[in-house]
């Protein structure tokens, strides 16, 4: 068994879930999830820093800032007649793709319907809110040369987690 502990320029795999103030599950990544680290992979500082010195198994917490996701834009609420919007997103949960005036495409849910009245927003759903991500760490290796230039594990798909 393997002594190794997350640190610099390891290959680490992750399964982790984002958790909003109520602990309700508001984003989750059950596939193994690699990256470098301490290589500039782009996860968050807040959850590679609290990895740091754990071993395979380790369940470690982090918080993430208000702000993480970004901050709420109230131009991205959009109120609409329920009967211009397709009858197959007419309830809460569903997403959209809309595009704005400059050609970018943006994911909507709908937030709310009453009153004939549908409610769609392009903001995160954890934009301006503390964010709590419980993190497993599943495996750990010495990252090759290539890896640590790219910040992530060169093998595609899952490696073996015995």
């Amino acid at each position: 068994m393997s002594e190794d502990v997350v640190s610099k320029h390891k290959v680490v795999y992750i399964r982790y879930s984002v958790l909003d103030e109520s602990g309700n599950v508001m984003g989750q990544q059950d596939m193994p999830t690699g990256y470098v680290h301490g290589a500039g992979s782009g996860l968050f500082d807040e959850i590679e820093q609290s990895l740091d010195g754990h071993a395979v198994g380790d369940q470690v917490e982090s918080f993430l800032a208000a702000g993480t996701f970004g901050e709420r834009n109230p131009d991205l609420v959009i109120e609409e007649d329920i009967d211009n919007v397709p009858p197959q997103i007419r309830y809460v949960g569903a997403e959209a793709e809309l595009q704005n005036d400059n050609g970018d495409v943006l994911t909507f849910r709908v937030t709310g319907i009453a009153d004939g009245k549908i409610t769609l927003d392009g903001n995160s759903p954890m934009a301006g809110r503390v964010a709590k991500c419980v993190a497993e760490v599943l495996s750990i290796r010495d990252a090759t040369p290539e890896e640590i230039k790219s910040g992530f594990p060169a093998e595609q798909g899952v490696p073996n987690l015995h």
